[in-house]
């Protein structure tokens, strides 16, 4: 893809995220921290224009990495990494993609890793772990460490949104190098 129809497009994406995911204020975080920005990527995520850019954001970046899946923590990266699977297949680039949940599920298979069919394995595997937003990278590393106890390697993870609030840090501590298609800067 042409830089200008990347610049194009991503510069649509911002847009839409100022408008649907972005606000400004006083807000109590996940960590428990406070902060004056706060980024719920979810009414982007779930619009067709917005789910069809963030996917195209996500899959511009996958493509400098080497990878056999894409994965990521249930909730965040749900909506983007399916959006990332179809949009993917549609270029003729199939990305193959998982989510990792929060805690094993109580019944059938107890899985923690969906999306594999039951002759997939992460074994062996490189995988580049995608989420939504990266605020202290604390869900990032919990689901490359459900990865790496799999047997993968995690290397990288990549984010629509890092609030540049020390995951790139916290991450790089654990091997992990941190990619964004847009940072907080991007929003002040």
């Amino acid at each position: 893809m042409a830089d200008a129809a990347r610049a194009d497009f991503e510069a649509e994406l911002l847009q839409i995220i100022r408008e649907r995911s972005f606000r400004s204020g006083r807000f109590t975080l996940a960590s428990g921290k406070e902060s004056t920005l706060y980024f719920n990527l979810k009414p982007t995520m779930m619009t067709p224009r917005g789910a069809h850019l963030s996917a195209r954001a996500l899959l511009a970046r996958v493509d400098a990495e080497t990878v056999d899946f894409v994965g990521g923590p249930e909730m965040g990266a749900v909506p983007v990494i399916a959006a990332l699977a179809a949009l993917s297949d549609i270029e003729g680039r199939p990305v193959r993609t998982f989510f990792t949940r929060k805690a094993a599920k109580a019944h059938g298979t107890r899985d923690v890793i969906e999306g594999l069919s039951a002759t997939e394995t992460l074994s062996g595997a490189r995988v580049l772990i995608a989420d939504d937003v990266a605020t202290s990278g604390g869900s990032i590393l919990k689901a490359a460490e459900d990865v790496r106890a799999a047997g993968g390697s995690v290397e990288v993870a990549l984010v629509l949104v890092d609030r540049q609030e020390g995951a790139t840090e916290f991450l790089a501590d654990h091997g992990i190098r941190l990619v964004s298609v847009f940072t907080a800067r991007d929003f002040a």
